[in-house]
């Protein structure tokens, strides 16, 4: 066993730098874990970072039983979904955009006047992914790549389990790192400008997945 991972080691390392790079760059997800986590704190960050890890995962875990190759050949599922995630963009960035102008400063700590459970922060997390279908396509391709002709079918279970770990790690990092003492203190000056470019994000990623062909 330890000889047949040495073997397909080279193609998993290629697919654990291929999500490495695409994960730990800025996108929607990261700017939600780095808003939280300034505006309500550690607690509230790692929960949303857990519902986003879990999406990912049942992507990932879809494209290692290749089911998620079989979607892609339904293209009206595929829109629907396309069309309900960019709803759910847009939806983030008038909640962001609502905060500019709303006139309500964050309470003492970074906290959000409107506080929002654990659970519901969690689903926001994960309805990031569930509800973006190029998570699917970007999984078919992060797992292709760690798979060579000769691989057994589990060395894709191996790579999607490298990428969930690495997951943990990198969004886990943002959570972490933008809900210290400072940026906390920083979103509390800046708190609007903040909301602003989260919400010309989100609104710009939502109008992306709309309009372009998957």
């Amino acid at each position: 066993m330890p000889d047949l991972i040495a073997e397909h080691l080279p193609h998993m390392a290629m697919a654990w730098t291929a999500y490495v790079l695409a994960t730990a760059s800025p996108g929607p997800s990261n700017m939600s874990i780095m808003g939280v986590a300034m505006a309500r704190g550690r607690p509230a960050a790692m929960a949303l970072t857990a519902g986003i890890v879990s999406g990912s995962l049942f992507w990932g875990m879809l494209t290692s039983l290749g089911i998620a190759s079989l979607l892609t050949a339904y293209a009206g599922l595929l829109t629907v979904i396309k069309v309900v995630g960019g709803l759910y963009l847009l939806w983030l960035a008038w909640k962001s955009a609502r905060a500019v102008f709303s006139g309500m400063e964050p309470e003492a700590g970074g906290g959000n006047t409107r506080p929002l459970s654990f659970r519901s922060l969690y689903f926001r997390g994960l309805a990031l992914h569930l509800t973006n279908p190029k998570s699917i396509l970007a999984w078919i391709a992060i797992v292709s790549l760690g798979l060579n002709p000769s691989a057994p079918a589990w060395i894709a279970s191996v790579v999607v389990g490298g990428c969930f770990v690495l997951g943990i790690l990198i969004f886990g990092t943002y959570a972490l790192a933008f809900s210290s003492a400072t940026m906390v203190r920083a979103y509390r000056a800046a708190h609007r400008y903040v909301e602003g470019a989260l919400a010309v994000i989100f609104g710009a990623a939502g109008i992306r997945l709309l309009t372009d062909r998957l």
